[in-house]
C-alpha cells in the first residue's frame, strides 16, 4: 500500500527526517510517537507533499508520489487532517464537508458521515468557526473522508480535545476503518488514543526511527519512557 523508503527531509541545511522507512499495508493503522520537535509533522507533511523530500522513496500502490504535487497525492488516494484541523471557520459545516468532494461537484454529503458524526449533522448549517475543538476535528476528518482515501494522515488529532471525546474519536476512526477499509497513519502522544486506534507503533527521535512493535507486544512503560522529556 504505501511503502516510504530512505526518506530523508531538511529545513534549510537542517537535517530532520533521517533515512526513515515505513510500510502501511491495506486496512491497517499505524501510529508515529514521540515527543514534542522529533519529526512526527515533519514527516507527514512530507508524505503528502507540504514538505520537500531530499532524498528517498514515496510510494503509493507501487505508483511514485515523492516528486508530485500535494493535490496529486490526494487525487491518488491520500487525505491529511493536519495539526490545528485548519477548516473554514467562516463556512458552515456541510459547506466545509462539500470542499473535500470537489472532484465529484456533489452538492449532497455522504450518508455514513452523518451516520459516524451525527452532530455534524445537527449542526450542518452552523460555521465552523462556532464548533468546539472536538466537534472541529470531527469535521476535518469527515472533509479528508469525502475524497474516498485509501489513506489517512492525522497530524495530532487529540490536540486540545477533552478526554471523553477523545475516546469517542478513537472509536469512531476504528469503526470507519472497518467498514470503509482505507489505512490510517497518525502521529500522535496521547498513548490511550494510540493503542484505541492503532494496530503497530513507531517511535520516532530526532527524525529517526527508533522502536517499532505491533499492538499485541507493546511495552506501555517502554512507550512512555520515549514520550518522557
Amino acid at each position: 500500500m504505501l511503502e516510504i523508503s530512505n526518506l530523508n527531509v531538511y529545513y534549510g541545511e537542517s537535517h530532520t527526517i533521517r533515512n526513515v522507512s515505513l510500510s502501511l499495508s491495506d486496512s491497517e493503522a499505524v501510529a508515529i510517537m514521540g515527543r514534542n520537535g522529533m519529526g512526527k509533522t515533519t514527516l507527514l507533511k512530507s508524505i503528502i507533499g507540504m514538505l520537500p523530500t531530499r532524498t528517498g522513496t514515496i510510494s503509493l500502490n507501487g505508483a511514485a508520489m515523492q516528486h508530485r504535487p500535494s493535490y496529486e497525492r490526494v487525487h491518488e488516494g491520500l487525505a491529511f487532517v493536519p495539526q490545528g484541523r485548519m477548516i473554514f471557520p467562516f463556512l458552515t459545516v456541510k459547506e466545509n464537508i462539500l470542499t473535500g468532494m470537489e472532484r465529484s461537484r456533489s452538492k449532497t454529503v455522504p450518508e455514513y458521515i452523518y451516520r459516524f458524526f451525527p452532530v455534524l449533522k445537527e449542526m450542518e448549517s452552523r460555521r465552523g468557526g462556532n464548533l468546539s475543538g472536538g466537534q472541529q476535528q470531527m469535521l476535518a476528518i469527515a472533509r479528508a473522508l469525502v475524497s474516498n482515501p485509501k489513506v489517512l494522515i492525522l497530524d495530532e488529532p487529540t490536540e486540545g480535545i477533552q478526554p471523553s471525546i477523545i475516546k469517542e474519536l478513537a472509536r469512531t476512526l476504528t469503526a470507519l476503518r472497518q467498514e470503509r477499509h482505507f489505512s490510517i497513519l497518525v502521529s500522535e502522544q496521547v498513548l490511550s488514543f494510540a493503542l484505541e486506534v492503532a494496530d503497530r507503533f513507531l517511535v520516532i527521535d530526532r527524525g529517526e526511527i527508533v522502536h517499532e512493535k505491533l499492538k499485541d507486544a507493546v511495552d506501555i512503560e517502554e512507550i512512555r519512557a520515549f514520550l518522557t522529556v
